[in-house]
C-alpha cells in the first residue's frame, strides 16, 4: 500500500534536488510509511519505523562514533531511508564513515546536491501515500463485489479462477490435494509452460501458513476448504524476481547536472511503478488492475493480492459446500472434457493439456470409449426394486451411484481415463491404454471390476441404506442378464478420433438395452439389427417406415393406453410368435391374449400369422425403440 524508497526518489520534487544514492541500494524497495524532517541526533527515539528521514545534517554528531551510532539507531528502529541535503553542514558529500555505516546496515543514504524545500518532498510523498491507500480501498471493494457476485450466481471453479486472473493479471491455478490441476488461467502467458510437470513443481511450493507467499517459487498460495475440511490450494504467481533498472546515480530533471555513478554502481532511475521497461522482455508480466501500482520484482506481493486469493478461495469453498451433494469437482471437469470430445466444443490440444494436468495423459495413448448404462431408464423404485423409495431425485442419485461405481472399477482395474455421466442415463469413460495389445484385457478387467463393485454395493435386503459406492445397485437375478450394460466403441490412436469411439459406445449401449444376453462387454458386432437401426434413427425414411407399419396402433394406444396392445405385440414378436409363451410373459390367459392379437391385426390390417408381416412389425418396433431413446 505504501510507495517504496525507489518510487519516492523518482518523484519530480525529489529529482529537482539532484539526488544521488551513496549507500544502501539493497534497501531501495523498502516501503515509505511517512516522511519526517529532523535535525537532532536522537530522533530515532521519536520514530516508529517506515519513515523517510530528511535532514540538512546541522545537528548531527561531529565525531565518527556519533555518526555510526546515529545510523545504527535509525536502522534499528526500521526507518526506510535517510536523505541529507548538502550545503549547510556537508558541502561536497556526506562523511565516508556515515556512508560506510549505512552500507553495512542496508539503509538507503541519499544526498540532495541542490537545495529544495523539504515541504515539497513531504507533500508529494504524502499525496502518493494517500492515493495508494485510496487505490487499495477501491481495489479491495472491487474484489469484494466481484466475488460476492460470483458466490450469488453459483459460478463454477473455472469462472472463479478466470476472474481472479483477470483482476490480478497473474496466472492462477486451482489444484486438489493430490496436486492435480482442477482449473487454471494463464493470464495471457503460455499454458503449456505454466502446467509443465505441474505436480513436481507444485510439491516444491511450501509456504508457511494457510495463506503465504513462497519467494523461492514466486507463488502466493492459500488453502481452499471450509468446516475443517480442506480439499485444494489456490495459487497465484506473483512475478517476483523480475529485473528492475536499478542504480546509484539518480539523474536530476532536465537542466540540472547529474554526475555519473561510481564504478560498479547500479542505476536507480527506474520507470515509475506500474510501467514496464522495454528491456524486461515478456518473461515477467506486470500484474493487472489489482496489482498494477506495484513494481515487478518488488519482493512480496501487495496486500490486495493476498485479499484477492483468500476471497477467491472463500468463493470456491462456498460453492463446494452448496454443491456438496452434486458431482465432485474432478468429476465435473471430467464431464467437461468428455463432452468437449463428443461435441467438438473445445480444441483437442486444450482437452489434452487439461486432462494431463488432471493426471490423465491422453497423448500418444491407445484410446477406447466405454459407456455404462442401466438396461431400463426408469428410476429405481418404479417396479424394479421394491422397497426402495423413488422420489424426484432417484434418477440423478442413481446416475451418481453408477458414476461412482465406474470410477471405483477403473481404480480397481488399475486403468487410467476420464469418466463421468454423458447424458441422463449413461456414464462414459475414455480409457487411455499404453498399446493396442492391452485393449481386450483392459476391457475385461474393467467389466469384471464393475460387477464386483455392483455386488459389493448391493443392499442385503430391501430397503437398505445406500453404501458409499452406491447402494441402489442390484445384482442380476440368477440366470438373468446383468442390471447394467457395458459397451465399448472402436479403439482409436488419436485424441481427435476419441469422440467417435465414445459416440459409438453410447449407440451400442443404447441398442443393447433389450438384448437379454449377459455379456461382459457389448461391441458393435453384438448389437446387429438393433444397432443398425439406432445408427439410422435420425434418418427420415426410417421414421416414415415406423409410422407406416405402426402408426395406426400407436394412435390407438394413445387413446386406449390401458389396453397395452403395443406391449402385447412386442411380447408376441419377441417370443418368436409363440402365443402360449407370450401370454405367460404378459400374465394373460390364452383366450384373452388371442383376443388382443386379433384386435391388433384388425387395427393394423395385417395377418399376424404371416412371417413377412411379423418381420416387418418387429423391425418397426426396434426402430421405434431407437427413435424414442435417441
Amino acid at each position: 500500500m505504501f510507495p517504496t524508497v525507489r518510487e519516492v526518489l523518482a518523484l519530480v520534487p525529489v529529482r529537482h534536488g539532484a539526488p544521488r544514492l551513496v549507500a544502501g541500494d539493497a534497501g531501495l524497495d523498502r516501503p515509505v510509511r511517512w516522511v519526517h524532517a529532523a535535525e537532532v541526533p536522537d530522533i530515532a527515539t521519536l520514530l516508529g519505523g517506515g519513515e523517510l528521514v530528511l535532514t540538512t545534517g546541522i545537528g548531527l554528531p561531529a565525531d565518527d562514533a556519533g555518526l555510526r551510532a546515529f545510523i545504527g539507531d535509525l536502522a534499528d528502529v526500521g526507518v526506510s531511508g535517510l536523505v541529507v541535503e548538502l550545503g549547510r553542514r556537508y558541502v561536497s558529500g556526506v562523511p565516508r564513515v556515515m556512508a560506510a555505516a549505512a552500507e553495512r546496515r542496508g539503509l538507503p543514504l541519499v544526498e540532495l546536491r541542490r537545495a529544495i524545500p523539504f515541504v515539497r518532498i513531504t507533500e508529494a510523498v504524502h499525496a502518493l501515500i494517500v492515493d495508494a491507500q485510496l487505490t487499495e480501498l477501491r481495489a479491495t471493494e472491487e474484489i469484494h463485489q466481484r466475488f460476492t457476485e460470483l458466490s450469488v450466481e453459483g459460478a463454477d471453479a473455472a469462472e472463479v479462477v478466470r476472474q481472479a486472473a483477470d483482476l490480478s493479471g497473474c496466472p492462477v491455478v486451482l489444484e486438489n490435494l493430490s496436486r492435480q490441476v482442477l482449473a487454471y488461467d494463464p493470464a495471457g502467458q503460455s499454458a503449456e509452460l505454466l502446467l509443465e510437470r505441474w505436480e513436481q513443481h507444485s510439491r516444491r511450493i511450501r509456504p508457511g501458513g494457510r495463506t503465504a507467499y513462497d519467494p523461492d517459487s514466486g507463488w502466493l498460495v492459500t488453502t481452499v476448504g471450509a468446516r475443517g475440511q480442506d480439499w485444494g490450494r489456490l495459487l497465484l504467481r506473483w512475478p517476483a524476481g523480475g529485473e528492475l533498472t536499478t542504480g546509484r546515480a539518480l539523474p536530476a530533471d532536465d537542466g540540472f547536472e547529474s554526475r555519473a555513478a561510481p564504478t560498479g554502481a547500479v542505476r536507480t532511475d527506474a520507470a515509475p511503478a506500474g510501467r514496464t521497461d522495454g528491456d524486461r522482455g515478456g518473461d515477467v508480466a506486470l500484474a493487472g488492475r489489482i496489482a498494477g501500482p506495484y513494481a515487478v520484482g518488488s519482493g512480496a506481493p501487495p496486500t490486495r493480492l493476498t485479499i484477492l486469493v483468500e476471497r477467491a478461495a472463500s468463493t470456491l469453498a462456498l460453492g463446494r459446500l452448496i454443491r456438496r451433494d452434486a458431482e465432485g469437482l474432478e468429476r465435473q471437469i471430467h464431464r467437461t472434457l468428455l463432452t468437449a470430445l463428443i461435441d467438438h466444443s473445445r480444441p483437442v490440444d486444450e482437452v489434452a493439456l487439461r486432462a494431463k494436468a488432471l493426471g490423465v495423459p491422453l497423448d500418444r495413448r491407445h484410446l477406447v470409449g466405454v459407456v455404462v448404462r442401466y438396461r431400463a431408464d426408469e428410476p429405481v423404485g418404479e417396479g424394479a426394486a421394491p422397497g426402495v423409495d423413488a422420489g424426484p431425485e432417484a434418477g440423478p442419485a442413481r446416475l451418481r451411484d453408477l458414476a461412482e461405481a465406474v470410477g471405483h472399477a477403473l481404480l480397481e482395474a488399475k486403468l487410467t481415463g476420464l469418466t463421468s455421466a454423458v447424458d441422463d442415463h449413461a456414464v462414459g469413460a475414455l480409457l487411455a491404454l499404453p498399446d493396442p495389445a492391452a485393449e481386450e484385457k483392459a476391457l475385461a478387467a474393467f467389466a469384471a471390476a464393475l460387477r464386483r463393485v455392483r455386488l459389493d454395493a448391493a443392499p442385503a435386503r430391501p430397503p437398505a441404506p445406500r453404501s458409499p459406492v452406491g447402494g441402489t445397485f442390484r445384482p442380476a437375478a440368477a440366470g438373468g442378464p446383468a442390471a447394467v450394460i457395458v459397451a465399448a466403441g472402436s479403439s482409436v490412436s488419436s485424441l481427435r478420433e476419441a469422440g467417435r469411439s465414445l459416440v459409438e459406445a453410447r449407440q451400442i449401449a443404447q441398442a443393447a438395452r433389450r438384448d437379454r444376453r449377459d455379456l461382459l462387454i457389448f461391441r458393435l458386432p453384438h448389437v446387429g439389427l438393433a444397432g443398425l437401426l439406432h445408427l439410422l434413427r435420425d434418418e427420415p425414411r426410417v421414421q416414415t417406415f415406423v409410422e407406416r407399419e405402426l402408426g395406426a396402433l400407436l394412435a390407438y394406444h394413445a387413446q386406449h393406453p390401458r389396453e397395452q396392445l403395443l406391449g402385447t405385440l412386442r411380447a408376441y414378436l419377441e417370443s418368436g410368435r409363440n402365443k402360449s409363451a407370450a401370454a405367460a410373459a404378459v400374465h394373460l390367459s390364452r383366450p384373452a391374449f388371442y383376443e388382443r392379437l386379433a384386435r391388433i391385426g384388425r387395427i393394423l390390417d395385417v395377418d399376424l400369422d404371416s412371417v413377412d408381416a411379423c418381420l416387418s412389425l418387429h423391425v418397426a418396433l426396434l426402430a421405434l425403440d431407437a427413435v424414442r431413446r435417441s
